[in-house]
């Protein structure tokens, strides 16, 4: 089978959030199970920077705005993964992020710069842009791809179906009602139950649910949580008028990524057979980022975006029973500036007992997972979540809300977890993780479970393989 997945991040090269990760792993271990699996991406430079190999396949002139757009196959550094990207400088060759530019404030331009990685998607889908490779089924993954779905429905007969996954129902990709003509696309997408248009304004994401032939996310409780008003993001009516084509597949963890026993990142290399080993990635970062280095006093971490979705404020509230408790706290991330200021202030006020690093290092995750004794992810709503597989796989044990896919991965055996998205139960919570930590034969065999869990994307790669049979059975 031939599949073209069409995203806007791709790890190690351009990376936000889990989505890089996914893109990164997905493709390659359908390749490994005899798929034909291909990636479409913006030509950011870092992406451009990495191509090898590369041909041009189509030109396509001038398009959303761009005076010069063309379409390159090859791969990517250290990858024989085959790629497409596209190249137009004047929509992604700029300072700053994928996203947002170097102050945070989002690309006045995104709607075009996304819009034309759908019009490529679909194009190439439709047989249109690469004479030699054509898909038989089009991965679309999160807002910034779901318009390939929408354009693709509008080039029939097709013979492409196509798949499109949430990984984050939160980010929408909403847009001016008054940009649609922007997208060159005939009225009729824009109004009614299937157009585009949401509550006065254009949704990407919407045009993903209601044109896609199957939706999936990446959990099974997060396909179920999309469809009611706690979760749904105002979607929840359009989720549930296509509960037949809705399906959770979990996320994995690249092996070659994230291995204790061959992590180059880490100080000392582990298995769930020589635990001991441990204990020296713990001693580092406690003493990287200056706390007191003590065996005796368990370890939690955080590496998460700062957000209010990610729980962050009711660990604030929890933080003094936790360092009461006899704990010590290390977080790595940034976002939300009053919760990066707020947990600077934590460690100004207890700095042998709470280090901060702001800002987002790729070894220093590595380093701060292995390190840890506890990985916390009190999320108020978490659609999988790769922190707690990392976790489980370098024996950290998650401490989680009871939501999403934290609540498909962790069970009392392997960690921790909570309902209530209040600082009380997660104070219960960290009171119970670290009861548990002194009981050490107890910590050791959950460590050793733990690890022994399978959470390789070989699993998901076949779930995706049986619901691309499904979707080309559709009509």
């Amino acid at each position: 089978m031939r599949v073209l997945h069409v995203a806007a991040e791709m790890f190690p090269f351009v990376k936000t959030g889990g989505l890089a990760d996914v893109v990164a792993a997905l493709p390659a271990a359908q390749r490994a199970a005899g798929l034909d699996a291909r990636v479409v991406l913006p030509g950011y430079p870092a992406i451009l920077d990495a191509l090898r190999r590369s041909r041009k396949v189509h030109d396509g002139g001038a398009l959303f705005g761009a005076a010069r757009v063309t379409l390159r196959q090859g791969v990517l550094a250290d990858s024989e993964l085959p790629v497409y990207v596209i190249d137009a400088p004047y929509l992604y060759s700029r300072e700053g992020g994928p996203y947002q530019d170097a102050a945070g404030r989002e690309w006045r331009d995104n709607l075009q710069r996304f819009a034309l990685l759908g019009w490529y998607g679909s194009h190439l889908a439709a047989g249109d842009a690469d004479t030699r490779w054509q898909p038989q089924l089009l991965h679309c993954h999160d807002w910034h791809a779901a318009l390939a779905c929408t354009m693709l429905r509008l080039h029939p007969p097709r013979s492409s179906r196509t798949v499109f996954t949430v990984h984050n129902l939160a980010y929408q990709g909403r847009f001016d009602l008054g940009d649609f003509p922007l997208l060159g696309l005939p009225a009729r997408c824009l109004d009614g139950l299937d157009g585009i248009e949401f509550h006065g304004q254009l949704s990407f994401m919407k045009a993903g649910l209601v044109d896609a032939d199957v939706i999936s996310t990446v959990s099974p409780t997060y396909a179920r949580e999309i469809t009611t008003a706690e979760f749904g993001c105002g979607l929840e009516g359009v989720l549930r008028s296509r509960a037949d084509d809705l399906h959770g597949i979990l996320n994995g963890v690249d092996p070659a990524v994230w291995n204790p026993a061959t992590d180059p990142h880490i100080v000392s290399r582990y298995d769930a057979a020589h635990l001991d080993d441990k204990a020296p990635c713990k001693a580092f970062i406690q003493q990287q980022m200056g706390l007191s280095v003590r065996s005796d006093a368990p370890l939690f971490a955080v590496v998460s975006r700062l957000s209010q979705q990610k729980g962050l404020d009711l660990l604030l509230e929890a933080l003094p029973a936790l360092l009461a408790a006899g704990g010590q706290l290390v977080l790595l991330g940034s976002g939300d500036a009053a919760l990066e200021g707020a947990f600077r202030e934590a460690a100004r006020a207890h700095p042998t007992a709470v280090g901060v690093q702001v800002g987002y290092d790729e070894a220093m995750a590595h380093r701060f997972i292995a390190g840890a004794d506890v990985i916390l992810l009190p999320s108020r709503f978490e659609p999988c979540g790769l922190t707690q597989l990392y976790g489980l796989r370098y024996g950290t044990l998650p401490l989680v809300r009871r939501v999403g896919g934290l609540a498909d991965t962790v069970d009392a055996s392997t960690g921790f977890s909570f309902d209530a998205a209040d600082a009380t139960s997660l104070r219960g919570a960290v009171q119970h993780a670290v009861a548990a930590w002194r009981d050490r034969p107890r910590w050791l065999s959950m460590q050793q479970t733990a690890m022994e869990r399978d959470h390789s994307w070989s699993a998901a790669a076949a779930a995706y393989t049986e619901l691309y049979r499904s979707c080309s059975l559709k009509g």
